[in-house]
């Protein structure tokens, strides 16, 4: 027999002992305690696996006892023991989170069984506790979850440059996670107390951006009616993140070289030069390495972000983190269906398993946020799900046996510049010709999409001036 703890808690001094001395010959380990006060302190000292309590006590309810067991110890499992005249507030009991009722007198078969039935319930939980503990120091690092190797030897490289004032490059597809990469190594750092400051370099036009990250003095241009702090002066003894830098333009990309190698900046406009203390951070969805050999990336700024490198994996090629990933984002989440959405089915995590992601961990993130708002039942099934998962649309066919995409080339072969053309020239036109909107749906960011409009001498059909700008 089971030698599971149980509390039993009645103020009948000769039930209590009936009920205390059957559980002890049936191999429980049982403790008693005649009103609810003494339960508690009893509970404040030893963990019991069962709580087995009257209803109608003196002081302290059955009831007022279940509650504040149940939000201290959700583990502990409570029966409660009734007469035939309570019976509806024992049923109340249960839902207010009570395992079962007994009925006085109480019959020993029906007790034992209860009694070691919710001991097991109370050992499972508390083993599926310790292991979500334990699973939560390994998997989820500042934000970072996931158990695949690769994603555990990027927790690895960001505990052991966290403490330095080392430069680091991130690399990865888009949606994959870079910037929770770059807060979490702020945070790991001495620096962590203090704000971490961010900028998309894609998002702004090359002549904005040197105001943004540098700032200017009052009059330096027309509208400068008063002196901008840039964000290198704002993350002075903390760190700044440079998503995107591969986007910069050359200009600033020198301005940057002489921040890093003097650790000084000028504002726009100004004449001094001050000491500023920035540990930097840097992402791109780019190869910089052949940004370089193309020159469209400094070669001396390149090896000076390169200090240490971070590549971060695609989706698709971690699927064993898309469950943890899916149920953490459902958790996260669940408020916008008022909690009413609690699991998601094996039928739709398996369309989840076999879709590629093309927009990584980002893209699972709003699939699962959409099937949230969706769903009308209690867990998420496969028509609450995005059509591109369901018909397993990406980037090529799945390659079943490999676990990842694979683009299906012709025995013919294939013109790669004429395809990607084709491509660029098919977002434009559902684009609108805008330059931003077409970005966007390429997953590119607007200056490497101008690059290729020009490279390939895109221009809308009439040919005049060619695409939009940037208008959203």
């Amino acid at each position: 027999m089971s030698q599971a703890s149980v509390l039993v808690v009645e103020d009948n001094d000769l039930e209590r002992q009936i009920t205390a001395d059957t559980l002890r010959d049936e191999g429980f380990a049982v403790e008693e305690a005649p009103i609810g006060k003494r339960a508690l302190d009893l509970l404040a000292l030893s963990r019991f696996d069962v709580v087995l309590t009257d209803l109608m006590m003196p002081g302290m309810s059955g009831e007022e006892l279940l509650a504040k067991v149940k939000l201290q110890y959700p583990a502990t499992q409570v029966v409660v023991l009734t007469a035939h005249g309570t019976i509806d507030s024992a049923v109340q009991a249960m839902k207010n989170g009570a395992f079962y009722y007994l009925t006085k007198p109480t019959d020993r078969e029906a007790l034992v069984m209860t009694v070691g039935k919710a001991s097991e319930l109370s050992n499972l939980q508390q083993e599926n506790q310790i292991l979500r503990t334990q699973m939560a120091g390994k998997l989820q690092v500042e934000g970072i979850i996931g158990q695949d190797p690769a994603i555990q030897e990027v927790i690895k490289i960001m505990r052991k440059v966290a403490p330095s004032n080392t430069t680091v490059l991130i690399q990865g597809e888009s949606g994959t996670g870079k910037e929770v990469i770059a807060r979490g190594i702020h945070r790991l750092s001495p620096r962590g107390a203090r704000p971490f400051v961010a900028i998309n370099c894609s998002a702004i036009p090359d002549n904005l951006i040197e105001n943004e990250l540098f700032g200017h003095e009052r009059g330096a241009f027309t509208g400068a009616t008063e002196r901008k702090i840039g964000l290198f002066e704002s993350a002075d003894k903390s760190t700044l993140f440079l998503d995107e830098i591969g986007d910069l333009g050359s200009g600033v990309q020198a301005k940057i070289l002489r921040v890093l190698q003097e650790r000084e900046v000028r504002r726009v406009g100004g004449n001094d030069s001050f000491k500023v203390d920035v540990r930097l951070l840097a992402a791109t969805n780019h190869n910089l390495a052949e940004e370089v050999a193309e020159e469209r990336f400094r070669e001396d700024l390149y090896y000076r972000v390169n200090v240490v490198t971070i590549t971060l994996p695609p989706l698709r090629d971690r699927r064993s983190d898309i469950p943890l990933l899916a149920n953490h984002t459902l958790a996260r989440f669940s408020h916008l269906a008022d909690g009413r959405v609690k699991e998601i089915s094996r039928e739709a995590m398996e369309r989840l398993l076999d879709y590629s992601w093309p927009g990584n961990v980002r893209q699972l993130e709003s699939a699962i946020e959409r099937a949230i708002l969706l769903c009308e039942g209690d867990a998420i099934t496969p028509r609450d799900l995005p059509q591109e998962v369901l018909t397993r649309k990406s980037t090529g066919r799945i390659d079943r046996a490999r676990g990842s995409d694979r683009f299906e080339i012709p025995a013919e072969g294939i013109n790669f510049e004429h395809l990607e053309r084709d491509i660029i020239l098919q977002a434009m036109e559902k684009a609108d010709w805008v330059i931003a909107k077409a970005a966007k749906m390429l997953g590119m960011s607007y200056r490497t999409l101008q690059y290729r409009l020009d490279k390939f001498a895109i221009k809308k059909p009439d040919g005049r001036g060619g695409p939009a700008p940037a208008e959203a």
